[in-house]
């Protein structure tokens, strides 16, 4: 189960031009082209990767320094951005109002869930919401972003004094892993216990990705949990049912969805509709399934019981 998150940043680089092992009669100068060009291309996802953060981590930056500003991110500006203009793609007005609702519901799940300390943060590398946040007491923070980008905004981060609570733990799973879920356990995240998972900034590059994404979400988290973040649109089969094809893959994964408009969280803070195009949909999820460890969990103790019934049998023979 774990390799499918291997897609998630590398499904863009995938070619046809690969030279399966039984063909033996490829020449050395082709099997170098070929890996040369699935090199730059997985390069160019990874500098795709570290665009998209650097432009996220400026619109926070921008929003941090207005007079009324949604969030407080104090640690956005420490990272080296290009350009803070409006020029930058997309609309930060919805990505604020998206990071302003996230913020607030996951703090208000985990504090009416005493029991919920599992957080996994699916994000783009320089998310600083490990840091930024009054996490509860115990909360161990999982972050799942490429590898890459993780390393350049830790340096910056500690470069500038930041550090997660203390009575906090961050641990870092990278995105590239060939076996995502064995490192989440590895880790100490457990399927019998709730989680939280936010996904915002996750580089999703395929519809494949995307499927994916949910499906092993839907396979970790303990039931009751909680999924939520921003989800690309652009990435649905259908459309302009987009949204409906969004919450069906939701459905077959053992998700309750609700979607939330950028307008209505808008109107929730006294903030214009936001205007522009923008490709994602805000969504919060609630896991109906039983996880891999509660089925297994399950299991064990049928089989303990059916162990003893037979014992008992056997006693009244």
């Amino acid at each position: 189960m774990g390799s499918k998150w291997h897609v998630l940043l590398a499904s863009s680089a995938r070619t046809s031009i690969f030279c399966p092992r039984s063909i033996c009669n490829c020449n050395r100068n082709k099997k170098t082209d070929s890996l040369s060009i699935r090199s730059k291309q997985s390069q160019d996802a990874e500098d795709s990767s570290l665009q998209a953060a650097l432009r996220a981590a400026a619109w926070r930056s921008l929003e941090m320094h207005r007079s009324d500003p949604l969030f407080h991110d104090p640690h956005a500006g420490c990272f080296a951005l290009a350009s803070q203009d409006e020029s930058m793609g997309e609309s930060p007005s919805h990505f604020c109002l998206a990071t302003k609702y996230i913020d607030d519901k996951l703090l208000s799940a985990m504090n009416q869930m005493e029991e919920l300390r599992q957080v996994v943060l699916l994000t783009d590398g320089m998310d600083t919401r490990a840091y930024r946040v009054n996490w509860p007491r115990s909360t161990v923070i999982f972050d799942v972003s490429p590898e890459r980008v993780f390393k350049v905004a830790s340096e910056k981060l500690e470069g500038i004094g930041a550090k997660v609570s203390k009575t906090c733990l961050l641990l870092h799973v990278p995105l590239e892993s060939s076996d995502m879920a064995g490192d989440l356990y590895g880790k100490g995240f457990s399927g019998n216990r709730p989680s939280l998972w936010v996904l915002q900034g996750l580089p999703i590059l395929t519809l494949e990705s995307l499927t994916e994404t949910i499906f092993v979400v839907s396979s970790l988290a303990m039931k009751g949990s909680i999924l939520l973040g921003e989800l690309p649109l652009s990435l649905a089969e259908t459309d302009p049912g987009a949204k409906e094809w969004i919450e069906k893959l939701f459905i077959r994964n053992g998700f309750q969805v609700s979607f939330i408009t950028y307008e209505e969280v808008a109107r929730n803070w006294g903030r214009e509709p936001p205007l522009g195009d923008y490709e994602n949909v805000l969504f919060v999820a609630k896991q109906l399934r039983l996880s891999d460890d509660q089925m297994e969990s399950w299991r064990r103790e049928f089989l303990r019981m059916d162990e003893d019934a037979d014992e008992e049998g056997f006693e009244e023979l």
